[in-house]
């Protein structure tokens, strides 16, 4: 990294509250971390909050939102989606082997070194770090 990147860089976008705007926030992820090793393992993880956002709360409801903040460091990606609420505490679920859903959380979990949720029904953050030299590492 060069002397730009000695302290964090953050970007924002907010997404209207439908099923499209979660592919353009997996674009917009990957155009900003173009080449940074940890780039492929954060589109998903945007895209699994950002799903989550907008199927478990008000964010996929009219005029619902989410909101997207990538904050990159020499070696720390951190990925946040911040929802409009209205929904419990989300937590991991073992799906059944069938299912098509419900593993959403439990995949970034497993991704990231480190996965904080903080708000309330009112809206909520979820933010997932990865770390560069621990995915060189897997």
């Amino acid at each position: 990294m060069d002397e730009y990147m000695s302290s964090p860089r953050v970007w924002g976008l907010t997404c209207p509250g439908f099923r499209e705007e979660v592919t353009r926030a997996r674009r917009w992820t990957r155009d900003i971390l173009s080449g940074h090793p940890c780039a492929d393992d954060a589109e998903l993880i945007v895209s699994e909050l950002g799903s989550n956002a907008l199927n478990h709360t008000a964010s996929g409801t009219n005029f619902g939102t989410f909101h997207l903040t990538l904050s990159l460091s020499a070696q720390t990606v951190a990925i946040s989606i911040s929802d409009s609420g209205g929904s419990p505490e989300p937590h991991p679920t073992e799906a059944d082997p069938y299912d098509t859903h419900g593993r959403g959380l439990s995949i970034v979990m497993a991704l990231a070194c480190r996965v904080d949720i903080t708000g309330n029904q009112h809206g909520r953050t979820v933010t997932a770090q990865l770390v560069a030299h621990q995915k060189a590492d897997r």
